[in-house]
C-alpha cells in the first residue's frame, strides 16, 4: 500500500521547502496531496505561484500516513490558526501518525502543545516563540530532529535532508539511499 502524505500550504510558504517535500516524496513514489487552505491558487514568499492539488476542506477525511507543514510567513501562523490543520495534527497525533514540520511550521506544533518535553528545531529565528509557546521543548540546534512522531528541521537549505528523512520514515533507509544516489544529494 502506497502510504499518503497531506502538504497543506497557504500564503507565503517558502517555496524550497514546499517544492522539495513534495517532489522528494513523488519521487520515492509517494502519494502526496498538496492542499491550499482555500483550494486556490498559492503565492509564495518569493511571489512563485503555486497550484494545489486540491482544497484542504475536500481532503479532512481523508486517511493520512504523515502530514508536513512547510515553513514561510505568513504561511506558518496560517497554517498554525487554522482550526482545520490543529484537528488534522491532533488526529494524526492519536493514531500515531508522523507529523513533521519546517523552518517556522514547527512553531504551530508548539502552539498545539505536541513538543511537549520532545527534541525540537525550527527556523534560528523561532527559537524564543518555540521556547515561549512550550517551555519544556528540547531545543536542538540540529538540521533534521526526530523525536517519537514528531520530525522537524531548521529551513530551505535543510529542506533536502529534511524530505530524505521523510522518505526514511514512510519507505526506510534503503529506499531513501536510493533517492539521494538518484538526485545526487551527496
Amino acid at each position: 500500500m502506497t502510504a499518503r502524505v497531506l502538504v497543506p500550504f497557504a500564503t507565503g510558504v517558502e517555496e524550497i521547502e514546499f517544492v522539495t517535500v513534495v517532489d522528494v516524496l513523488r519521487r520515492a513514489g509517494i502519494d502526496v496531496c498538496a492542499a491550499s487552505l482555500d483550494g486556490k491558487t498559492v503565492t509564495g514568499r518569493s511571489g512563485l505561484r503555486m497550484l494545489p492539488d486540491r482544497g484542504l476542506d475536500e481532503v479532512l477525511d481523508e486517511d493520512w500516513d504523515m502530514i508536513v507543514l512547510p515553513g514561510g510567513l505568513p504561511n506558518a501562523h496560517l497554517l498554525r490558526d487554522d482550526e482545520r490543520i490543529k484537528r488534522l495534527v491532533e488526529r494524526l497525533r492519536s493514531q500515531d501518525k508522523t507529523i513533521a514540520a519546517i523552518c517556522a511550521a514547527p512553531t504551530a506544533l508548539a502552539a498545539y502543545g505536541l513538543t511537549a518535553g520532545r527534541r525540537v528545531t525550527s527556523y534560528p529565528s523561532c527559537r524564543q516563540e518555540m521556547e515561549a509557546l512550550e517551555p519544556s521543548s528540547v531545543y536542538v540546534d540540529e538540521a533534521v530532529v526526530e523525536d517519537g512522531c514528531l520530525l522537524t528541521s531548521r529551513g530551505p537549505g535543510t529542506a533536502l535532508a529534511f524530505a530524505l528523512r521523510l522518505v526514511a520514515r514512510l519507505c526506510g533507509e534503503e529506499r531513501a539511499a536510493v533517492l539521494r544516489e538518484e538526485i545526487v544529494a551527496g
